[in-house]
């Protein structure tokens, strides 16, 4: 089916990996045409900012006959729309809907409302176009220290909310600082988001890097994002997606070590033990969500081999 399965919230942030999203000009047919052979999660189909003024109907004519046309082989196609201070946003959701995104990616959010203004919007064109309600998902970008603060609320906001992402180079000039590229002045923001987004079982991704001379910093910054326990990375160039799933695919020793903790918990609950230990350390049930979790990303990687 062209919009894939409908899945409730926690089952779609379970089921689809999204440790690459990909921005592309929308409004550009080499860059739009064959992205999937690169291989990231998802795309995101921008309409925003890598468009100019001028060009916004020629970016949706482009966008809408990509969506249409364009088997892009399972990689999840989402819509960045135009600022809601804008007077684009509305038709770019419905020229998005009409052609069948996955979902819309809502700029610089600052509160709920902002989520439900595009919902609304979203629910007249599935309407419109004759699609179930709630086919199209929704991520909010946080770009603002307003944005950060609210960022729980926002993550509550609707049930087509898979996630949020934080986007630095906005929230670095509401904070009058900027990018330094040590990662310390996106601490607070990226901490926040991801506590905010587990509160409300949804997804949380980061930043982009710009800097494409720099892929050591590069790897760098994406093992310490995936440390804090975000679920990907928003990325600007193909290079960079070989070093996000490398770091985001559980390792082979991760795999063995979740096989043997989901085994031995399995086991020891029958036999009413509730501590015990794993290759030297210390287990008890606690454990058992991520190993499992462990696991359910390596198949969804493409690299499991075991029987769990």
């Amino acid at each position: 089916m062209l919009y894939g399965e409908v899945l409730s919230n926690d089952q779609f942030s379970e089921k689809r990996l999204r440790r690459t999203m990909m921005f592309l000009n929308a409004q550009k047919p080499g860059l739009i045409k064959d992205p999937y052979i690169y291989r990231p999660d998802s795309i995101i189909l921008d309409l925003e900012d890598a468009v100019a003024e001028n060009q916004k109907d020629a970016a949706r004519f482009s966008l809408y006959h990509a969506l249409k046309e364009i088997d892009y082989r399972g990689c999840e196609r989402v819509v960045r729309i135009n600022g809601l201070d804008t007077p684009y946003w509305q038709e770019d959701i419905r020229c998005a809907v009409a052609g069948g995104c996955d979902a819309i990616r809502i700029p610089k959010v600052e509160c709920p409302k902002d989520v439900h203004r595009v919902e609304e919007e979203i629910l007249k064109a599935e309407k419109d176009f004759g699609m179930p309600e709630g086919m199209i998902l929704i991520m909010a970008a946080i770009e603002s220290a307003r944005g950060v603060m609210k960022a729980l609320d926002i993550c509550e906001a609707s049930d087509r909310l898979f996630g949020i992402a934080l986007s630095g180079g906005d929230y670095t000039k509401d904070l009058q600082t900027r990018i330094t590229g040590t990662g310390i002045e996106l601490m607070g923001a990226r901490q926040n988001l991801i506590i905010a987004a587990r509160a409300a079982k949804v997804q949380c991704f980061d930043t982009v890097y710009t800097n494409l001379d720099d892929m050591e910093g590069f790897r760098r910054d994406v093992e310490t994002i995936h440390l804090m326990g975000f679920d990907g990375k928003s990325i600007v160039n193909p290079r960079q997606i070989p070093i996000v799933h490398d770091i985001f695919t559980p390792s082979g020793k991760d795999i063995i070590f979740a096989e043997k903790v989901v085994r031995e918990i399995e086991e020891k609950k029958e036999m009413g033990i509730g501590v015990f230990t794993v290759d030297g350390k210390m287990i008890d049930i606690a454990f058992y969500d991520g190993a499992r979790r462990t696991i359910e990303l390596a198949k969804a990687s493409g690299v499991y081999k075991g029987d769990l």
